[in-house]
């Protein structure tokens, strides 16, 4: 689903909306263990099936930064129409709630906090939300910001 904007306007009016998910993403074994060998974190919770399987987790978990990637994906939740651009500037106060277990589905929503003038045009601060199927907490929770151009 996207929510769209139509200009420079609407998103200033929309302040406190939520605006959606985008689609559910599987976790797999495969992108766990990439993950590993682009960060070199080998931790054994992340690549030790059978020691994995003996500890509270009761398998694999993911690596919590790996829900990050993710973050940007709120461009598929939303967009802006008739600006020249909107830049990612910043993504911070991130907060990992629970671990993600190997083969969960994740999905990301995205709710508008905020909308300021700058000297370029505007930013918008979003909070940002990675959920687990099934789950009461959330896998991460991130406030991002954006620069608009119009």
């Amino acid at each position: 689903m996207t929510h769209t904007f139509n200009g420079i306007d609407e998103p200033r009016v929309a302040v406190g909306e939520y605006m959606g998910y985008d689609n559910w993403h599987q976790v797999t074994e495969e992108a766990v263990n990439q993950f590993g060998k682009v960060t070199g974190e080998y931790q054994w919770i992340h690549v030790d099936s059978e020691r994995a399987k003996s500890s509270s987790s009761d398998g694999i978990i993911a690596h919590s930064h790996i829900t990050l990637p993710w973050v940007p994906l709120i461009w598929q939740i939303y967009q802006i129409k008739g600006v020249t651009m909107n830049i990612n500037c910043e993504s911070n106060k991130m907060l990992f709630q629970t671990s993600v277990s190997l083969r969960s589905r994740v999905r990301v929503g995205v709710n508008l906090a905020s909308v300021k003038p700058s000297s370029l045009g505007f930013t918008m601060a979003t909070r940002v939300t990675i959920t687990i199927k099934g789950s009461d907490k959330l896998a991460c929770v991130a406030k991002t910001l954006s620069m608009v151009v119009p």
